[in-house]
């Protein structure tokens, strides 16, 4: 099996491993909260992080993957940043309508575009952009209901999707950067995520609910939902940096919204949701925008590949080349009519990943 092949089959596997492990999480979560009475979800957050890092330090201590330490402040960083992102987000939620907030996430995808055109100089074509647009009205069918609009809804809104999108690159920029894996880069990142929620969490909670968490009545039942939410969120959480390390934030972002569509949908066959056409007409657009998208990307990885194996022979034969010699980047060409040089163009271009 080749190299190709078996980045594709991870690609898939981690897809499919965070379609099957969020979607099993939001049925979870959405029995503790709405049936069992549980709300405070920046709280059981912080928990599913504890955890998760207890899984990933237990797993290096069996030597399932390498510790492999990078400069702190950007992990740091990282971490806090995505903590914060997840309470910004829970409180955007608390503060603004449901459909507001559905806006709020459809919002995340084009502000991801904008961010990586402007600062990583990535491009969007036409057809991937057409394909995205798509996917977004869909789930904006689906999901949107109503926009009522506040000030401090609108402002902790724009915060949660500038610093998703932000945390959401930086997941997928410092993999590449540090020559990391999404394991090592959720074990390093994790504690800080953690505790910036522990800490947060109880106060945003309160401001939320009007409830104290340690003052909850936890029953058995409750407590078997939390533990076995918590197992879940080490999948999900495992998936999440993968499934970015593997392909990229905007593609995380795609998948987020179907995930949408299968939890409206399993809500509706397994809880007894509310269902109406256009939950119905939303999902069947959206999965026709996440079709097209899947195809265009999947060309141009083609077309990309095919490009790159033509380059390679011809970069080969130019190195072998007498007449072509390389002094400080540049490539001179020797004209042996006259004896004169003439300056070609670089003949290895060096294209660094930020």
């Amino acid at each position: 099996m080749s190299e190709g092949q078996k980045f594709q089959l991870g690609t898939i596997g981690a897809l499919s491993l965070s379609v099957v492990s969020s979607v099993s999480i939001v049925i979870c979560n959405k029995a503790l909260i709405s049936t069992l009475g549980f709300t405070f979800a920046t709280t059981l957050t912080s928990w599913h992080l504890l955890v998760t890092f207890c899984s990933l330090h237990v797993a290096l201590w069996m030597k399932m993957f390498e510790h492999k330490p990078f400069d702190p402040r950007a992990v740091m960083g990282f971490g806090i940043l995505n903590g914060i992102s997840i309470g910004l987000l829970n409180l955007s939620l608390g503060f603004n309508s449901v459909g507001f907030y559905q806006m709020t996430k459809l919002a995340i995808i084009p502000c991801t575009v904008l961010l990586e055109t402007l600062f990583f100089r990535k491009k969007f074509s036409r057809k991937i952009q057409f394909s995205l647009s798509i996917l977004l009205l869909g789930v904006g069918i689906a999901t949107v209901t109503d926009l009522q609009l506040n000030m401090l809804g609108s402002v902790l809104s724009l915060l949660a999707v500038i610093t998703t999108c932000v945390a959401q690159i930086m997941t997928n920029t410092i993999q590449k950067k540090f020559k990391v894996s999404s394991t090592q880069l959720l074990y390093q990142s994790c504690p800080y995520q953690a505790i910036t929620l522990f800490v947060t969490g109880p106060f945003l909670d309160g401001l939320l609910t009007n409830q104290n968490v340690f003052a909850f009545k936890y029953t058995s039942q409750v407590v078997f939902f939390i533990v076995l939410s918590c197992l879940i969120s080490v999948s999900v959480n495992f998936s999440t940096f993968l499934v970015i390390g593997k392909t990229s934030p905007v593609t995380y972002q795609v998948l987020g919204h179907l995930k949408t569509c299968l939890v409206l949908a399993f809500g509706y066959v397994l809880l007894k949701d509310p269902f109406n056409w256009r939950n119905i007409l939303g999902i069947m657009v959206a999965v026709i925008g996440m079709v097209v998208y899947s195809y265009f990307c999947s060309v141009e990885t083609q077309q990309k590949a095919s490009e790159t194996s033509t380059q390679l022979p011809q970069m080969k034969e130019s190195e072998k080349d007498p007449l072509i010699t390389v002094e400080n980047g540049s490539g001179v060409l020797s004209d042996g009519g006259g004896g004169v040089q003439k300056t070609a163009a670089p003949v290895w271009n060096s294209n660094k990943e930020f």
